[in-house]
């Protein structure tokens, strides 16, 4: 049986399961589905049209599923779905699609701290850590364990690659690279994330392929094909630089159409 504060606004078109606590002044609309285990602390607000996994915490002040920031938004239904084991801390907003019929997507056990925004149309993958006060722009995607640093703001459209490391303050206004160390308004690309990679058991010779495979491509004069050419000849091809290789063919080659830039 679910917990639920004498105070909370509860609509009885919602859904809500077993085991779910809802806090003092909390606000849950109606076709809001809450799972088993979630808990919605005091002032939180989860709209309509929220599908929300099981065992999420919902921190004070956060409101889940408001409607997009778009002027393209005409009052369409739009969804936003939520897994499980997810952390949104005090005034986090998360907003719903544009777009009938569409919906923003965050994975499973993702950690946003304290005044995170997520636009609508984004997703936000798996095992994912966003520091206070990021502003991320619509159809932006957050791919697995990637790590953003405090008051990062991150551009519409913008991927961020798999266990990439985005330091604060930056200005994220292109697609970052998987297991990269990425800092700064020009987005400096450092080095690997190697505290990252030896924390989930990357082997050093993998490690070390993916380092040799970042000078080749973010430090030399080499253009990039000519650097991604010289890496799939010169460096072991391990699964982390095929993702890497197969992420920035698709970033400027595919995406943008653009040919061979950096």
């Amino acid at each position: 049986m679910a917990n639920i504060h004498p105070t909370a606004l509860v609509s009885p078109q919602s859904h809500i399961a077993e085991n779910v606590e809802i806090g003092p002044y909390s606000i849950v609309d109606a076709k809001a589905v809450i799972g088993a285990g979630c808990i919605l602390e005091s002032h939180a607000t989860v709209h309509g049209n929220v599908v929300m996994g099981e065992r999420n915490r919902v921190c004070q002040g956060a409101i889940i599923g408001g409607n997009p920031q778009d002027k393209k938004y005409q009052g369409e239904e739009t969804f936003l779905e939520i897994g499980d084991d997810n952390f949104f801390g005090e005034y986090v907003t998360v907003h719903r699609a544009t777009g009938a019929g569409l919906k923003t997507i965050v994975g499973n056990r993702n950690y946003l701290m304290a005044f995170v925004h997520i636009g609508h149309n984004c997703h936000i993958t798996n095992d994912v850590t966003i520091t206070n006060n990021v502003g991320i722009s619509g159809h932006a995607t957050i791919e697995e364990m990637a790590v953003i640093g405090g008051m990062v703001g991150i551009h519409q459209f913008v991927r961020v690659g798999k266990m990439a490391m985005v330091g604060g303050m930056s200005r994220i206004v292109r697609d970052v690279p998987p297991f990269m160390i990425v800092e700064g308004r020009d987005q400096t690309v450092y080095d690997i994330n190697a505290v990252g990679l030896r924390r989930i058991g990357i082997k050093p010779e993998a490690r070390m392929a993916l380092h040799k495979a970042t000078k080749l491509i973010f430090k030399s004069k080499l253009s990039l094909s000519n650097a991604m050419e010289v890496v799939r000849r010169e460096v072991t091809m391990t699964e982390e630089v095929e993702y890497l290789l197969a992420f920035m063919e698709r970033l400027y080659k595919g995406k943008n159409g653009r040919g061979d830039q950096r």
